[in-house]
């Protein structure tokens, strides 16, 4: 065991949760490795997910806007697609990124050990290389950050060439037809709305009688009317019973959840995005008593599985399935496992759909509240009154915010309409600071910009709102 590398933590995965937890390690003194078996760093977020989403996102709304807005500002163009060049700019976004993440694993000493990382004992990490080489190392902890993948469907076979994943809807090499989305949660909607915008028919079938479940409702409805009126079909409380693929398309035959006849719908592709689902097959687990409940999910108790030395974070343990809150995670499980006070806010992870218009939200919904018994004032204001939001002609949506109706908390922030992403931050620190709408309606915000809104609603929790 001489020749055994040892490292003080050991952390299987590269994406958000690995790299930032290896990146924080280096920081703190450890020698730290992460144990990737992609060709590039970053996990599904940065290779297939998260960024790649957003290359798109971005260009389509630019694609859009330059058709249909432009002309309004005194701009006439006639825009024509490119597909292959939008394509590659997206990948070279993407490798920038990957490479910035290789940087700073040199920075801080994290070693990078290319392979499939397994649990063979306690303390003790097997990688698999891609040749077959096999390499242990040793470690003081291990902390397992292999995040999730694409949940399957009964009857839907993903083939990546007609019927597709989040990793196949973001690499077409045309734009289908008649886009069929199966399911109306973030990544359906988002990589939904980019075909859309890009020339295609798209019908989104969901199993739910609403789209986007966890959203608060009255922002859902306005989310749908919004996709609606872009030209997104919907045919919600649907359950999929099938997919059948030719070389030039799909068939896909649904039925009423509440029972009825099937119907068909023929599609040039469809796109399964029903949720996501933790990878932790084939880790080891079992070799350190590590049993996953139902779903797959490892339990934990602030960030410590049920093996000494060995922890979890991100998308492998309970919780919203968000970068962000894995990177919370990585930097809270390194600073404990090093002696110091680690810490993540759970009921302040925000959550963003980066649509247009885009929506964010933290807190707590309206429906939590009334189910919890807790009284609360609303305050709301649209962007159709915002100074900055008319002058763009970009006025569609409204923020919204809840607050304890004796002390005035700000319970949570819920916002539809332009670069809201961008905005929501703002609610995330007043509510870390246990803020009351008051605190934020006496705060000067610069005029005029959108953030303007989110002053507004906070004062209309009092009824003092200004109309612009």
């Amino acid at each position: 065991m001489a020749d055994t590398p040892s490292y003080d933590v050991v952390i299987i995965g590269g994406g958000p949760g690995g790299y930032n937890a290896g990146i924080r390690a280096g920081q703190l003194g450890l020698k730290a490795a992460v144990v990737e078996m992609r060709a590039t760093l970053g996990g599904t977020c940065l290779n297939v997910g998260c960024m790649p989403s957003k290359a798109l996102l971005h260009a389509s709304e630019l694609f859009a806007a330059a058709g249909s807005e432009f002309a309004e500002l005194g701009i006439d163009v006639s825009p024509k697609l490119n597909l292959p060049q939008m394509m590659k700019q997206k990948g070279e976004s993407v490798g920038a990124l990957t490479k910035g993440i290789e940087f700073l694993f040199k920075k801080n000493k994290v070693d990078w050990i290319k392979g499939a990382g397994k649990i063979s004992g306690p303390g003790q990490v097997e990688v698999t290389s891609e040749n077959g080489t096999v390499t242990t190392l040793a470690a003081k902890d291990i902390v397992i950050a292999t995040g999730s993948e694409p949940s399957p469907l009964a009857g839907v076979e993903v083939d990546q060439k007609r019927v597709v994943d989040s990793t196949g809807a973001l690499s077409l090499s045309e734009v289908p037809g008649h886009l069929v989305v199966i399911g109306a949660g973030i990544i359906g909607l988002e990589l939904g709305s980019v075909w859309r915008r890009l020339g295609a028919k798209v019908t989104v079938v969901e199993f739910l009688d609403r789209i986007t479940p966890g959203m608060d409702a009255e922002m859902a409805k306005a989310f749908q009317r919004s996709l609606t009126k872009q030209g997104i079909a919907f045919k919600l409380s649907s359950k999929v019973t099938g997919a059948k693929t030719t070389k030039t398309g799909v068939s896909l035959t649904y039925e009423p959840v509440a029972g009825g006849p099937a119907e068909t719908l023929d599609a040039d592709y469809v796109l399964l995005a029903i949720g996501r689902r933790p990878f932790t097959d084939n880790l080891g687990l079992e070799n350190v008593g590590i049993e996953r409940d139902k779903r797959g999910f490892i339990p934990t108790d602030h960030w410590k599985t049920s093996a000494e030395g060995v922890w979890a974070i991100g998308d492998v343990t309970l919780g919203p399935m968000l970068a962000h809150k894995a990177e919370e995670e990585a930097v809270a499980c390194i600073e404990t496992l090093a002696g110091k006070a680690g810490h993540v806010s759970y009921g302040l992870i925000p959550s963003v759909i980066y649509t247009s218009p885009e929506v964010a939200w933290v807190g707590k919904t309206e429906e939590e509240l009334k189910a919890d018994g807790r009284a609360y004032k609303v305050g709301k204001f649209p962007f159709s009154a915002n100074s900055r939001a008319k002058i763009n002609h970009e006025t569609e949506g409204f923020a919204k915010v809840l607050a304890d109706a004796v002390t005035d908390e700000v319970l949570g922030a819920h916002l539809i309409g332009p670069n809201v992403s961008e905005m929501i931050g703002e609610y995330c620190v007043a509510m870390e600071f246990r803020a009351a709408s008051e605190d934020v309606a006496r705060t000067c915000h610069p005029h005029p910009t959108r953030s303007e809104a989110l002053r507004q609603a906070a004062m209309g929790v009092e009824g003092w709102t200004m109309q612009a």
